[in-house]
């Protein structure tokens, strides 16, 4: 099944036993994941009044540019934050009950900004009661490829009515020794990071946590973290192996947290803005592709 980048498009239903999911061609944008068994919904509804979006994909950057601006090969472009793929119609490539697949190509507009031949491609599969979420970059130009990728689904949250906020926690996969890289009011990452996690697996969840924006973390040995709390068994498992880079984040008043695998960051406060040297870049050789794979496990 094919639509048209460009036109106005239907919301794309998956469907299986477990869950029904639903995802905007707009931004290919996830924007419902139901358990049937449960009766729960585990996304943030999206109120425009507190933080309008529920997943947008992060790309060709993640996070903030310094002054909204890079370099190229001794030229200025300007991105805003996060990218402007989660603003673009995407094509709806493939489309049955357990898998949809969704493209963005480069096109005049997309090289007055990024100068970049490429195609983004994302896939979303069920198996069973879990979604997965597949970004697939290739390098369709003769020249490099400089990017960042990155995802920020919003998971409501509580969970269950009888619950609170602070009722909640992250759970990682292994204990875990870091700080969080704090970011300024201009949107930077800060040079120096802020004790955060010392040796546990836990992190109680309280909406003061996010008070001074995102926690972001830069060297996890977890490559899953689970949303957990005593009073419900209901919570979920976000498996994000290959993303070197991990954000937490709550709008003020969102009942929501956001669990954020990234292929890139934010530049720092030193920044030089020269792409090639920016932090956590992925470059592309002509021809090659990227893929990456993040999960979500409903209970």
């Amino acid at each position: 099944m094919n639509y048209l980048a460009g036109k106005k498009t239907p919301m794309i239903k998956l469907d299986n036993e477990f869950l029904t999911v639903k995802i905007n061609p707009k931004g290919a944008e996830l924007t419902s994941l139901f358990n049937k068994e449960t009766q729960l919904e585990y996304m943030w509804g999206g109120d425009p009044a507190v933080w309008g979006k529920h997943s947008p994909v992060l790309f060709p950057i993640v996070g903030t540019l310094k002054n909204n601006n890079y370099s190229y090969n001794g030229q200025s472009y300007s991105l805003s934050r996060h990218g402007f793929a989660r603003e673009k119609n995407f094509a709806v490539d493939e489309h049955n009950n357990d898998e949809a697949v969704f493209v963005l190509v480069s096109d005049e507009e997309s090289r007055g900004v990024f100068p970049f031949d490429f195609q983004l491609r994302l896939k979303y599969s069920l198996l069973a009661n879990t979604l997965s979420v597949t970004y697939e970059v290739l390098n369709s130009d003769d020249q490099d490829l400089y990017f960042s990728i990155g995802a920020h689904p919003a998971f409501k949250l509580p969970l269950v009515p009888e619950t609170n906020y602070e009722d909640y926690f992250l759970e990682f996969e292994h204990q875990e020794t870091e700080g969080r890289w704090p970011i300024n009011k201009e949107g930077l990452m800060e040079s120096s990071s802020l004790p955060v996690l010392n040796n546990t697996t836990v992190l109680p969840l309280s909406r003061k946590l996010f008070s001074k924006d995102a926690l972001v973390f830069k060297s996890l040995k977890s490559s899953m973290v689970s949303l957990r709390s005593d009073k419900t068994p209901h919570g979920l498992e976000f498996e994000f192996s290959g993303f070197p880079f991990l954000g937490l984040w709550a709008a003020p008043g969102g009942d929501f947290i956001c669990i954020e695998p990234w292929c890139g960051i934010a530049d720092s406060v030193d920044t030089d803005q020269i792409l090639q040297n920016k932090e956590g870049i992925n470059k592309l050789l002509p021809k090659e592709k990227f893929v990456r794979t993040w999960s979500v496990k409903v209970m």
